[in-house]
């Protein structure tokens, strides 16, 4: 069994795994940064660190997360690669209140390619309705990965087909 934080994005429901979360903290005030991308909400001081926060909301719609006393700023453990140290990134989410334990099994492919937003992760159909397990290693693009962790190395490219 696995515990999983559970989220909205408009009227759907999402899930995070809570082994990645380091913190969950009410919606918090952030330095903004300039010329980043919309989704990117700004910086927030935790902890000695300095700590990148994106919206996801934003991310997946271009509409950014309600101010409600629902919407959390969760700082997940994010890795570029499987073997690559964790650093904090910050994520603003809208209803994130609930939890979720179930096996992982549960989640099954939803068969439908979810490139560009290939932080999408397999489904689950159950008492929610269809809930989508978000893949935190992989919500960065390249490009905004670089520019919010230029320390970190870029991904691997993929072997090439067959």
């Amino acid at each position: 069994m696995k515990l999983f934080l559970l989220f909205r994005i408009g009227p759907d429901h999402y899930a995070l795994d809570a082994n990645e979360i380091a913190e969950v903290l009410p919606l918090t005030t952030l330095k903004h940064l300039p010329e980043a991308p919309p989704w990117v909400s700004g910086l927030l001081a935790r902890g000695g660190e300095v700590v990148p926060v994106i919206d996801v909301n934003a991310l997946a719609t271009g509409t950014p997360v309600a101010r409600r006393t629902s919407t959390r700023t969760v700082l997940v453990h994010y890795r570029r690669q499987a073997d690559a140290p964790a650093r904090l990134l910050g994520l603003r989410l809208e209803y994130a209140t609930e939890t979720l334990r179930c096996d992982p099994a549960e989640f099954v492919d939803s068969g439908v390619d979810p490139a560009p937003a290939r932080y999408l992760g397999p489904v689950r159909n159950g008492s929610q309705g269809m809930v989508q397990w978000i893949k935190v290693d992989a919500l960065l693009p390249d490009p905004v990965r670089a520019r919010l962790f230029p320390d970190l190395p870029a991904a691997e490219p993929a072997a090439p087909g067959p």
